[in-house]
């Protein structure tokens, strides 16, 4: 899909059905899972390289962010698809030729569409290219910080469960396995989520650094401060991650906590009921001489030895606290 943008008034306008070509005045051209003919004929229209999909998987600086022929080639990871079960670090390309900034991606993100949404109301946020640049990355960016809180809350919730009194942490830990498919859902996005911030980073600074690429004091200011938000939103994101890994530990070890309570309750079961079995077995040979056999109290007496042998070690364990 080809959406092009250019400025108007209240803000940027999307050009329905996209133009057979380019216009001047235009800002913003949105590659959105393209066709191999929507590819080219931006290629023919702005002189350009469009990458591919398989380049842009590319995870070498030199592959992800270049300049070639006037233009600046841009590759960032993107977290997508974070409300599936299976979320995806996904590579997304930014163009900057002349006053033209050229996205190419195969996802359709959140942050994009806040982005397209906001842009088409404030015509100060799509003022050129490089501003675009800046409101897409800081959507991104924010998305991010979106995503570690919810996860940061999540964990807050688990430690909750997990660190409970024994009477209220029953209920939860009846299913430990959806809490460890809990934990590592969140291990997930945030082994994905830093991923992202580290590429962003690395975009953040090729842009800043680049001469050839000429930024308004506003545009610097706001990468700089996008900048700044990366540094400190990959600090969280370690603080979050070692706190997974705690979370992780610590229903490992319950789990084990609760395995060794119930194989002592075995064991200690067993041994209540050995010596009461020890002597229903001897009593229940068929050894034709057997003074007890005779005797009219050898029933009651083997009931009453066999209550006593279980009563004993139970009240001995029951002293010791193992039950």
């Amino acid at each position: 899909m080809l959406n092009v943008f250019v400025p108007e008034p209240q803000g940027l306008t999307r050009l329905d059905p996209p133009p057979a070509v380019i216009p001047e005045h235009c800002l913003w051209v949105d590659l959105l899972e393209p066709t191999l003919e929507e590819e080219r004929a931006v290629e023919q229209l702005l002189a350009i390289e469009v990458p591919t999909r398989e380049e842009m998987r590319e995870i070498e600086t030199s592959n992800r962010l270049y300049e070639e022929d006037g233009a600046l080639y841009m590759t960032a990871t993107v977290l997508t698809r974070i409300d599936t079960e299976r979320p995806e670090a996904a590579a997304f390309t930014f163009i900057l030729v002349g006053n033209k900034l050229i996205t190419n991606r195969y996802h359709d993100t959140l942050p994009f569409r806040r982005f397209t949404a906001y842009a088409e109301r404030h015509a100060a946020a799509a003022a050129s290219a490089p501003s675009i640049l800046a409101g897409l990355l800081e959507s991104v960016v924010e998305r991010i910080a979106d995503v570690l809180e919810r996860v940061g809350s999540d964990l807050d919730e688990l430690s909750a469960g997990v660190f409970a009194p024994q009477r209220r942490r029953r209920t939860f830990s009846r299913d430990m396995r959806a809490v460890m498919e809990r934990i590592g859902r969140n291990g997930d996005l945030i082994s994905k989520s830093r991923e992202s911030l580290v590429s962003l980073g690395r975009l953040l600074s090729f842009v800043q650094q680049s001469a050839q690429l000429s930024l308004s004091p506003e545009v610097r200011a706001r990468l700089k401060t996008q900048s700044r938000d990366v540094l400190a939103l990959s600090d969280h994101a370690t603080f979050v991650s070692n706190k997974a890994s705690f979370m992780l530990q610590a229903t490992l070890g319950l789990i084990n906590i609760e395995q060794n309570e119930t194989v002592k309750l075995f064991s200690v079961v067993a041994v209540v009921f050995l010596p009461p079995t020890l002597i229903a077995s001897i009593y229940g040979m068929n050894f034709h001489f057997m003074p007890e056999l005779d005797w009219h109290l050898g029933y009651p007496l083997a009931l009453l030895l066999m209550v006593a042998s279980a009563v004993g070690p139970y009240l001995f364990f029951k002293r010791k606290g193992w039950l």
